[in-house]
């Protein structure tokens, strides 16, 4: 699993038939805090209606997104499973998507 921001979507006018119907987002990796990974951005498959600037969940192990997806042989690799609200760990809030970044 990996946290990420969506920073945009992507429009595939011919795309694999795995990918009819399916809503693609470009997202960028990101850390607890909120900030940059330095990770480069990649396509995500989104299941979780999350939008532009949303703080997502990403489930980045083939195997187990295609499980989800219910299509073992699919060629996605990555999937938005969750919109992420707030990142907490102890008592101590390293992320509050209330608050504007």
């Amino acid at each position: 699993m990996k946290l990420a921001r969506v920073v945009g979507t992507v429009v595939t006018p011919v795309q694999h038939p795995a990918y009819e119907g399916r809503r693609l987002l470009a997202v960028r990796p990101i850390q607890p805090d909120g900030s940059e990974s330095g990770e480069r951005m990649f396509v995500a498959v989104d299941r979780a209606q999350a939008g532009l600037g949303d703080t997502v969940l990403l489930m980045a192990e083939g195997s187990s997104v295609r499980a989800v997806l219910s299509n073992e042989h699919a060629p996605i690799r990555c999937a938005v499973v969750g919109v992420v609200d707030q990142i907490a760990v102890g008592d101590e809030i390293l992320f509050d998507g209330s608050e504007p970044l």
